[in-house]
């Protein structure tokens, strides 16, 4: 039961750092801020972030938390390709609506320059996790081509969505995150589905 709590306070301090990274800016976000908004300690804080730009490589535990969100939600009964479309879609929603573009940015390009763990890529995240049970439901059910593995359709789908959230970042985000990945997503995945026989 403890390590559920241990869970919930990090989970808090990253939910809360976040939000006020959006609302007030990285620079203008003190410690002190984020301990207040997750009604945690400075103690706490401390155990798990050496300050806060150590809470800069968190971004992927705030997409992990979204997609268990979804998981809950998503409709069962639709095939492999609704479901990728779903999870892109309202991801690039919450980082549209929620993430601010200068920390995504950052984000992006601390992962570029970092010599150890890259977090975007860790394979234990909730995200490929999710992204493998799909992906193999969808071969098993003659939705989505078998000539490639698994583990190499999930590589070219997170590569996909890396390419994009780059581009929006490059762009200075001038253009809607959504409404890009909702044109062109699907022709991306329509390469993945079987052939009809």
């Amino acid at each position: 039961m403890p390590r559920k709590n241990t869970r919930n306070t990090k989970g808090r301090i990253i939910s809360a750092a976040w939000k006020l990274f959006y609302e007030q800016g990285y620079e203008d976000t003190t410690v002190e801020d984020i301990v207040f908004e997750s009604e945690t300690s400075k103690g706490s804080f401390y155990h798990y972030f050496d300050g806060k730009d150590a809470l800069m490589g968190t971004l992927a535990n705030v997409f992990d938390e979204k997609y268990e969100q979804l998981m809950e939600v998503m409709d069962p009964a639709a095939d492999a390709m609704e479901k990728l479309i779903y999870l892109n879609h309202e991801l690039f929603a919450m980082i549209d609506g929620g993430v601010s573009i200068d920390l995504l940015t950052r984000l992006l390009s601390t992962q570029l320059l970092a010599r150890g763990e890259k977090h975007l890529l860790d394979r234990n995240r909730t995200y490929f996790k999710l992204l493998r049970q799909i992906i193999g439901e969808g071969q098993k059910k003659g939705q989505l081509r078998t000539d490639r593995t698994v583990n190499e359709i999930v590589k070219a789908y997170a590569l996909w969505e890396r390419a994009l959230l780059y581009d929006w970042c490059l762009s200075n985000g001038d253009y809607s995150l959504v409404a890009y990945t909702d044109s062109v997503t699907p022709m991306f995945l329509e390469s993945y589905r079987a052939k009809r026989e």
